[in-house]
């Protein structure tokens, strides 16, 4: 299903005169789930092993529109305090002035400002990512992964998202060298969404 902006629906749609049902269907706004949702990141540390990682306490919203698929956008806050490695040191660490800032810059945040589709069920959400003050772009890869109506009647869409930061872009600098060269902390970061959304009453 072609949820953002798709070649293949705006020609059916111009061949047509009508917009597929199956797309229109799932038009509304829609509001994350956090206890079904996921906001990751992967880090390289010491040159040899990947550190995981993610965020416990975020909000976000989606509006899908399915008449006009260009109009569908999303925004997600995400608070910085609440990062978990397994690692409480390293947490503190991470929330302290040689990166995040907690205390100064509480919140990262993105809003969308496009979305295309790749084909099938892939699509690309771009938009601005905001972290320690500074907004970059930043663009994600989508995969849709339906819609269906749970147990309780909530009716829901799900997508698994993906995309690749320099950190250093956003001011995220601090490292250390190592004595058999290299650095501890990539400046390539990884990032890793898997998202469930419920549409709003």
């Amino acid at each position: 299903m072609s949820i953002f902006s798709s070649k293949d629906t705006e020609t059916a749609t111009a061949t047509s005169g009508a917009v597929r049902p199956e797309l229109a269907a799932l038009t509304g706004d829609y509001t994350i789930d956090p206890a079904h949702s996921t906001i990751g990141f992967v880090a390289r540390h010491a040159m040899v092993t990947n550190v995981k990682g993610g965020f416990q306490d975020f909000t976000g919203t989606l509006r899908l529109d399915g008449n006009d698929p260009s109009q569908s956008s999303a925004s997600l806050d995400v608070v910085m305090g609440s990062i978990d490695t397994g690692n409480a040191d390293r947490d503190g660490h991470l929330k302290s002035a040689d990166f995040f800032k907690a205390d100064e810059f509480p919140t990262m945040t993105f809003r969308s400002t496009e979305a295309e589709s790749l084909g099938g069920d892939d699509y690309r959400i771009t938009g601005d990512l905001t972290i320690l003050g500074t907004t970059r772009p930043l663009a994600i890869d989508l995969e849709f992964n339906g819609a269906a109506k749970d147990p309780f009647g909530n009716e829901r869409v799900g997508f698994e998202g993906k995309a690749e930061i320099l950190r250093s872009e956003w001011g995220l600098t601090w490292n250390a060298a190592l004595e058999t060269g290299g650095v501890l902390v990539s400046d390539k970061i990884k990032l890793n969404f898997d998202i469930s959304a419920i549409r709003n009453a």
